[in-house]
């Protein structure tokens, strides 16, 4: 039986990523049918919106997709379609796995780390006022009469909601994670010394989640700041790492940095029921059309993809040819060469050729 999934190509590189990950999953025999829709420049064009509603329709309806990077234009409309994607169809958890793979280049050996962020609170949840705005001044206003802190009247102000719920829902995504995928050790990583009510509140939380887990999985917290340090001196300790909004988002920048850059960087994004599958990085415009970027991490998130359909043996044959590509190092694209001028170097489409030949070997 075919899988039906939404294919969104994206912005920029996006359809060259999306369209060699597309012929590496068909290339391990299972069988999809793929919808596509638009999401970014190519929608906005077309529709006339940067995000329509028939393509948060097709995943509802399909209750997956595979998704290029896109572009948010600078002027007006949201601040993120990808965030707005994310928070529309209520996917709370940002899976972003950082392994390194051999000949890979990187300074580290043996990375395996799996960061587990929230996707809907935080200061990502877009509540701001704009400093000068009449209505900015009359929320410092009310304030003031709650706190003793002075608020410049010039400020703009950002909210940072940080819910019991949202925090208890990621916690035990994080743990449920690291059950089924053999993990050991689940850290929750936060700022509560600073920040007692918000971060307060998601390690209180961690913390009582953790108890339903004592004995199966190890319990660990980490400051924001040392863990940023302790993940340059010492990945190696660390699994499962679960992070409200914005420090998700950074901390999993810092570990793809681990594993060779955002090039090798696959994600997914899950909520109940729903996913979407995208690499790590942006949509990288100046590349556009000129097939020389490297799509690996789009074709891991189709790992990670594979996975979540519980096609675990194309899944592993998928991996296990990316992986054999990247040791061998020769038809690999330049920035995963020793010097990004090596004339031997392949393109997009070129890389992908060689990762199907492995899966049909």
């Amino acid at each position: 039986m075919a899988h039906k999934i939404t294919l969104i190509p994206g912005d920029g590189i996006g359809p060259e990523v999306v369209l060699a990950a597309k012929r590496c999953i068909e290339a391990t025999g299972v069988t999809i049918d793929w919808e596509e829709a638009l999401a970014g420049q190519d929608a906005q064009d077309k529709f006339g919106e940067l995000l329509p509603k028939s393509t948060l329709e097709s995943v509802r309806r399909n209750k997956i997709a595979l998704k290029g990077p896109i572009i948010t234009p600078i002027a007006g409309g949201f601040r993120s379609v990808n965030v707005a994607i994310r928070q529309e169809l209520g996917l709370y958890a940002c899976l972003r796995p950082a392994k390194l793979y051999e000949g890979v280049k990187s300074s580290y050996k043996n990375i395996d780390l799996v960061i587990i962020r929230e996707n809907t609170e935080d200061l990502y949840a877009g509540i701001e006022f704009e400093g000068g705005m009449s209505e900015t001044k009359d929320i410092i206003a009310f304030l003031q009469k709650y706190t003793p802190k002075k608020i410049r009247t010039d400020s703009g102000i950002s909210i940072k909601p940080i819910s019991k719920y949202g925090s208890e829902r990621i916690v035990k995504f994080a743990f449920e994670y690291a059950i089924k995928a053999g993990r050991k050790k689940v850290t929750a990583v936060h700022k509560a010394n600073i920040m007692k009510f918000t971060d307060g509140l998601f390690l209180k939380t961690a913390r009582e989640v953790a108890k339903d887990y004592e004995g199966k999985i190890v319990f660990d917290e980490a400051i924001v700041d040392n863990m940023s340090m302790q993940l340059v001196q010492k990945p190696q300790n660390y699994d499962v790492l679960v992070l409200p909004n914005l420090y998700g988002d950074i901390i999993s920048d810092l570990c793809a940095g681990l594993i060779g850059g955002l090039g090798i960087a696959p994600g997914g994004n899950i909520g109940d029921g729903l996913a979407v599958f995208e690499a790590v990085h942006g949509a990288a415009p100046k590349y556009k059309g000129l097939n020389k970027v490297n799509p690996t991490a789009m074709i891991l998130s189709g790992v990670l993809m594979l996975r979540y359909i519980n096609e675990e043996k194309a899944a592993e044959r998928l991996e296990t040819a990316v992986k054999e590509v990247l040791k061998e190092g020769k038809s690999v694209s330049y920035d995963l060469k020793p010097s990004p001028d090596d004339p031997s170097a392949v393109g997009t489409q070129e890389m992908a050729d060689a990762i199907i030949k492995k899966i049909s070997n």
